[in-house]
């Protein structure tokens, strides 16, 4: 045989049974962690689009609160008659004084009744009530508030005596909990925080 017909022949050789099987070996493999990455992209992407709806849902709420704190007056916080001011710093060690706020909004008369918000851990959901009616729900079902606390400090009447209370009155709330990720049997975890000052001048 000579040089080119051993050439030619080479050339016309194919792929032998363990090439086939290491290339597809590899490729299998690669496919794997291709399919993986995707997947984990595709949880993190709901998980993502589930936290922002609950974050959504929970600014309305928050908003409104926040809007109508600031220019209400006369701050409650815990149980007690709602009319009167109360403050509950994060001092307080029984987290049932903090799952209640309450306010005069703005243009309440005086026969009407404070706005009062509550946190009913039972049911995990925080409530609103206007004017003594029946209080309703302002968070979505799906979503588990698993901690709820309110904190309002300078709520007393400001004077510029000696050992009066000169702090202007603001709540703040804390809110832990978890929502359903989307078509999947996890749920992604959110942290909130809302802060109101009283805009009306506590003198």
């Amino acid at each position: 045989m000579d040089r080119c017909q051993w050439k030619n022949n080479d050339m016309k050789r194919g792929f032998t049974l363990i090439e086939m099987l290491v290339a597809t070996t590899l490729f299998v493999v690669v496919m794997l962690v291709s399919v993986d990455t995707l997947l984990a992209l595709v949880r993190a992407n709901r998980k993502a689009q589930s936290l922002q709806s609950v974050v959504d849902n929970l600014n309305v709420s928050l908003d409104g609160l926040e809007r109508a704190a600031r220019m209400g007056t006369n701050f409650h916080c815990g149980g007690g008659d709602f009319r009167t001011t109360q403050d509950c710093p994060s001092a307080t060690d029984d987290p049932v004084n903090h799952y209640i706020f309450a306010f005069e909004p703005l243009g309440n008369l005086p026969s009407d009744q404070p706005w009062v918000y509550s946190y009913n851990p039972a049911t995990k959901r925080l409530y609103k009530s206007e004017n003594g009616l029946p209080v309703i729900a302002i968070t979505a079902p799906e979503v588990s508030i698993d901690s709820l606390q309110f904190y309002v400090v300078g709520s007393q009447r400001g004077c510029v005596d000696p050992g009066c209370d000169t702090v202007q009155p603001k709540v703040v709330a804390i809110i832990k909990g978890t929502a359903p990720v989307e078509g999947g049997s996890t749920r992604a975890t959110f942290h909130i925080q809302m802060t109101a000052v009283q805009r009306v001048l506590d003198i």
